[in-house]
C-alpha cells in the first residue's frame, strides 16, 4: 500500500500505527480553538447537522494528514469543528466505506484520531433499509445494538497486534449503544414530540455497494436485524474499544424487497437522499436536544 500511512503487514492484513493517528492529531489541534468532547458521524444526506454549529472550523479532508477522501453522493468531505448546545464538538460531513474500496482501518481512522483529541462521546447516523415490517419509511431507529457482519467473516478492525494504548485486546460489545444516551434520546424525542416515529431496532452492517437480494434481506430478518445499511458497526467497535460512550440512529430510507410480489421496488441512492432530506431536520432536532441536556462532562451523565 502507497502513500503517507506506515502499514505493517501481518499475512494479508494492513493496519496503521498509533504514531500516525497521533501525527494526524496533533496537526488537527493548531487548525482550530476547539476541544471536542461530542463527535458526530454524518451519514448520507444528514451532513446539515454540521451546519448548525457555531464558531465553526472547516478542515477538507483532503489537507488532513492521512485521511482519506470520500467519493459517495451526499457526503462533503471534511471536518466541522464547532460548538452545538454549548458542546464542543467535530462533526464528520461524510464518512467512509469498505466499499470504495478502503480498508477496516482506514475507515475507522477518524475514531481513533477523535480520542486523541479527548472526544469521549460519539454519535454516529446513517441512511438504512427497513428490515422490520413495523418500521415506515422516515422512522428514525434508535440504534440498540448490532450485527458486524464484515466483522464476524474477519474483516474488524481490531486485527493485528493491539495497541493498549487504545484499549484492551478482547473489548465487549455487548454494551456498544450507552444506555444512559439511549434513554436520553427516548425522553428528547416525546419532548419534541416525534415519538411516534422514534423506533428501536437492531442495525446489520454488510459490505455493499449492492443493496440486498430479497433471499439476502429475508436471512437478515431471520438473525434478528431491523434495519440494514453499508456502514456505521466498524466505527462503533473502534469507538467502544477507545472508551467512547456511543449513540446512534438510522433514518429509515426504504423499506428492504423481502418478497418476490414487491420484486418490482428497486431501492436506489437518489430515493435514499430524497428520504432523508425530507426527515434530515427532525432527526438534527434530536441531536441537538439530546446535547442540549447532556453534561458539559460526560461523567456527570
Amino acid at each position: 500500500m502507497q502513500g503517507r500511512f506506515h502499514t505493517f503487514h501481518t499475512k494479508a492484513l494492513m493496519y496503521t500505527s498509533y504514531e500516525d493517528y497521533e501525527a494526524t492529531a496533533k496537526w488537527l489541534l493548531p487548525q482550530t480553538e476547539q476541544r471536542p468532547k461530542v463527535a458526530i458521524i454524518c451519514g448520507s444526506g444528514l451532513g446539515g447537522l454540521a451546519e448548525k454549529l457555531e464558531n465553526r472550523d472547516v478542515i477538507p479532508y483532503r489537507d488532513i494528514p492521512n485521511f482519506p477522501q470520500t467519493t459517495v453522493e451526499g457526503h462533503q468531505g471534511q471536518l466541522v469543528f464547532g460548538t452545538l448546545e454549548g458542546h464542543q464538538c467535530v462533526c464528520m460531513q461524510g464518512r467512509f466505506h469498505t466499499y470504495e474500496g478502503f480498508d477496516v482501518y482506514q475507515v475507522t481512522y477518524p475514531v481513533r484520531v477523535f480520542s486523541l483529541l479527548g472526544v469521549r462521546t460519539l454519535v454516529v447516523t446513517n441512511a438504512a433499509g427497513g428490515l422490520n415490517s413495523s418500521f415506515s419509511v422516515g422512522d428514525i431507529m434508535l440504534i440498540k445494538d448490532h450485527i458486524n457482519m464484515p466483522g464476524l467473516v474477519g474483516n474488524n478492525p481490531l486485527c493485528g497486534p493491539n495497541d493498549d494504548r487504545f484499549g484492551v485486546r478482547f473489548p465487549c460489545m455487548s454494551d456498544a449503544y450507552d444506555r444512559d444516551l439511549m434513554a436520553l434520546a427516548q425522553q428528547t424525542a416525546e419532548e419534541q414530540g416525534i415519538g411516534a416515529f422514534l423506533q428501536q431496532g437492531v442495525y446489520c452492517m454488510v459490505g455493499g455497494p449492492t443493496y440486498e437480494s430479497i433471499a439476502e434481506g429475508r436471512a437478515l430478518r431471520t438473525l434478528g436485524a431491523d434495519a440494514v445499511g453499508m456502514s456505521t458497526a466498524l466505527e462503533v467497535v473502534v469507538a467502544r474499544h477507545c472508551g467512547l460512550r456511543v449513540l446512534g440512529f438510522s433514518l429509515i430510507t426504504n423499506k428492504v424487497v423481502m418478497s418476490d410480489d414487491d420484486s418490482t421496488l428497486k431501492a436506489n441512492h437518489a430515493e435514499v437522499l430524497v428520504a432523508c432530506n425530507n426527515r434530515a431536520q427532525d432527526l438534527q432536532g434530536l441531536v441537538r436536544g439530546i446535547l442540549a441536556q447532556m453534561p458539559l462532562d460526560p461523567e456527570d451523565l
